[in-house]
């Protein structure tokens, strides 16, 4: 157990922790008393979260989306900030990203279940590669109100950030951004179904 004492595995267990951390679900039954997990989409993240509570309450729908979004967003930066204050390296950071996402995908709190990671994956990114991840914003902003369909704007954002690291830092390695832009396709496979089926509901 003598691993446990090590810095990088205390972050990356921290950035795994806290990225597993349900707000959504947490927020929705707090104060609109739903579960999201049983509505909807069935996901924890911002977008299952305004479309359930909607239904009952579309003023509270819109802050409790908003938090959500935002702290889905925070809590994978926060471990980064830590982090990074204490000088830990670079490949130490791009772990901690990686697992925050792979916290909020894959929550230890809800059976290893969780959200789709889109807010996550944005946050961690936001920090490591801010340009990258402004670029993906505005992609992702256009979609939402052109497409108006949540899952389409957000992978197209994610897409546009790939894409875009490539060309703004060609020097780096880019299997950490591969990976997690993987894991938010894969975590999105059944909205990407619903797409093809003509199914997949419009944010309105």
């Amino acid at each position: 157990m003598d691993f446990l004492f090590n810095t990088n595995v205390q972050f990356f267990l921290a950035a795994y922790l806290v990225g597993g951390i349900p707000f959504g679900l947490l927020l929705a039954k707090k104060f609109a008393g739903v579960d999201v997990k049983a509505s909807g989409s069935g996901s924890i993240g911002a977008t299952n979260v305004l479309r359930v509570v909607k239904e009952s309450n579309p003023a509270l729908a819109k802050k409790l989306g908003a938090a959500t979004l935002a702290l889905d967003a925070i809590k994978g930066v926060l471990v980064l900030l830590v982090a990074s204050i204490l000088g830990v390296s670079e490949a130490t950071l791009w772990g901690i990203a990686v697992l925050a996402v792979i916290g909020h995908c894959y929550s230890p709190y809800l059976n290893f279940e969780g959200g789709k990671g889109i807010a996550t994956g944005m946050g961690v990114m936001m920090f490591m590669l801010p340009y990258e991840t402004l670029i993906a914003l505005v992609v992702w902003a256009i979609g939402a109100k052109t497409i108006r369909i949540s899952s389409v704007s957000s992978l197209t954002g994610v897409t546009a950030l790939l894409i875009s690291s490539f060309y703004i830092h060609p020097e780096m390695a880019h299997a950490p951004v591969v990976f997690i832009v993987f894991l938010l396709f894969y975590k999105h496979l059944p909205n990407i179904i619903r797409l093809f089926k003509g199914q997949e509901k419009r944010v309105v």
